[in-house]
């Protein structure tokens, strides 16, 4: 009999496997904050829910708890003082590798209903989430629910439509017979069964802790196996609501909730610990090169979907929509004052300067136009803060400020500190936007995190495409972009992004910018560059995360 989990989502699912065949626009998850979408009291019991963490311990009743950490530092200001469970790592992967016994029981078709339940349950807690979002990492508040929640949630759910794609191409048994001449037939019957490769660990970022981690929380799960979340030090709160919504739901399934659980690490060592831990089976990480690298160098027991840092960046060869192609540039530079893995941080800009609808523009105008577009966009105080949320973090600041100083080329626009009414202990800086020459490689063929973005005067724009494809392919990228007029030169660049296997956007001038990723449609990262070696969400994303164990006999 199906799961009844499955039967009361399969519509949903069915939805989505249509989703990722076709990928078209398509969510199940508003991503607008209405009353019409989520109930007349939704905003406000999600923000009271939300403050009823704050100042508190967040319980979790896991397996192996030796004590309590906390310290997260609110980039807006404000006191969390929130304490998380601190458990031994040993106590919760042999919880968790226990528990997997029942969640194999239950089957493919059981596996995904429930964890179609569990998105709808966090679907339900959006507004909660999102305020633990905005607090803890710094977005603006419609960011923050968007990507905090909707959005986020389309990417688990991404997971769970592939994972189940993949695991239902597989029979539970069949009947074998192979002919024999004269002979009576050879007759047997085999079974297969989908067994996880072990328990996955998801380590979180600082700028996006839902949206990074529910990729591989829900393609690890989805496949058969347990999942230990190891949260940044700073963005615990988004996965701790996360993993607790997720345990009542496996209890309620009659399934041990400690499958799934919180790691709490007051150090590195611990997360070095679990991830070569020999049950550890799959790590999933978001973050710098450093740590990023260690992982690849010293868990051989695990497979290893990493997404690191790279050099995102645009061509601009010619326009016949300057105003608007500047615009839609600025608000990439600017939004979530560029803490984004997609944001754009190097423009290669030919010396001899640009056709356009309003002319030709000579390369200084073209720097000075875009400076002045940002002003433009940052002109209105509730606009600019609604955009640039927050700085995430010191290191960041730091960033800012030796941008701002011209070590790393002349400025354009040097980034002003804006000042939040609301929220007077927040750190808001707009973008820094410098220029250089191609030659000055150590300036920007470095993913420098934050609001800072060169443009690059390059010889012309065979060259810019030439440069933009060994930056990808040296240093990696998620996102590149074109603007031309010329379907040759646009042709020339695609050939460019299939050889450096990078994601491609062409004379974006409208809402839509480089730097988002659509669920069901967008494939975020390729995997085929130094910036990401697995692609949110494809087969090859889950598929290698369960493995068929066959038993046969003769009948």
């Amino acid at each position: 009999m199906a799961h009844p989990a499955f039967v009361k989502h399969q519509q949903t699912l069915e939805q989505a496997l249509s989703a990722i065949a076709n990928r078209g626009y398509w969510t199940p998850y508003p991503e607008t904050p209405s009353p019409k979408n989520y109930g007349e009291q939704a905003a406000e019991t999600g923000k009271a829910a939300f403050e009823a963490h704050l100042g508190k311990q967040f319980e979790l009743d896991q397996p192996g708890q030796t004590g309590w950490h906390g310290g997260e530092n609110s980039p807006y200001g404000i006191d969390l003082n929130i304490e998380y469970p601190v458990c031994e790592p040993d106590a919760l992967v042999a919880a968790s590798k226990q528990a997997m016994v029942q969640w194999q029981a239950i089957g493919a078709q059981g596996r995904t209903g429930v964890c179609l339940e569990i998105l709808h349950r966090i679907n339900q807690q959006s507004f909660e989430i999102a305020h633990a979002v905005m607090m803890t990492t710094g977005q603006g508040w419609m960011m923050a629910f968007q990507a905090g929640g909707p959005h986020a949630q389309d990417k688990g759910l991404d997971s769970v439509a592939w994972a189940w794609r993949e695991q239902s191409f597989i029979p539970s048994e069949a009947s074998w017979e192979k002919p024999q001449g004269k002979n009576p037939p050879i007759q047997m019957r085999k079974h297969f069964e989908i067994v996880g490769r072990g328990v996955g660990l998801v380590i979180g970022c600082g700028t996006f802790p839902t949206w990074n981690t529910y990729p591989g929380l829900f393609a690890a799960l989805a496949t058969g196996n347990g999942v230990i979340v190891k949260p940044h030090s700073n963005a615990i709160l988004p996965a701790a609501i996360t993993v607790r919504t997720v345990r009542a739901v496996l209890s309620e399934y009659g399934i041990d909730p400690n499958l799934v659980s919180l790691c709490v690490a007051p150090n590195r060592s611990v997360t070095q610990t679990l991830a070569t831990h020999p049950d550890i089976k799959s790590v999933d990480f978001t973050g710098g090169n450093s740590f990023g690298q260690w992982l690849y160098d010293h868990c051989p027991q695990a497979n290893v979907y990493a997404e690191l840092a790279g050099v995102n960046n645009i061509v601009i060869d010619s326009t016949d929509s300057y105003k608007t192609m500047l615009g839609n540039i600025a608000f990439t530079l600017s939004l979530y004052s560029g803490q984004m893995c997609t944001t754009t941080q190097a423009i290669f800009v030919p010396a001899g300067g640009i056709q356009t609808d309003e002319g030709h523009k000579s390369f200084d105008e073209v720097c000075a136009d875009l400076g002045k577009a940002i002003g433009r966009l940052l002109a209105k105080p509730e606009v600019a803060l609604a955009v640039l949320g927050a700085i995430q973090s010191k290191d960041t600041e730091a960033r800012i400020e030796l941008a701002n100083s011209g070590a790393l080329g002349k400025v354009i626009q040097p980034s002003q500190a804006l000042a939040n009414p609301d929220f007077p202990n927040a750190t808001v800086r707009a973008p820094v936007l410098l220029t250089c020459d191609a030659q000055d490689e150590a300036a920007y063929m470095e993913e420098r995190f934050g609001p800072i973005s060169f443009v690059v005067k390059v010889a012309d724009t065979a060259a810019a495409i030439a440069l933009s494809e060994r930056v990808v392919s040296t240093h990696g990228a998620l996102t590149v972009g074109i603007y031309s007029t010329n379907d040759a030169v646009i042709q020339s660049m695609t050939e460019a992004t299939w050889r450096s296997k990078v994601a491609l956007s062409i004379n974006l001038t409208g809402s839509v910018l480089v730097n988002q990723s659509a669920g069901f449609s967008d494939y975020h990262g390729t995997g085929g560059n130094p910036a990401a070696n697995a692609a949110y969400t494809d087969a090859a994303f889950v598929a290698n995360r369960f493995r068929v164990i066959q038993r046969r006999y003769h009948i």
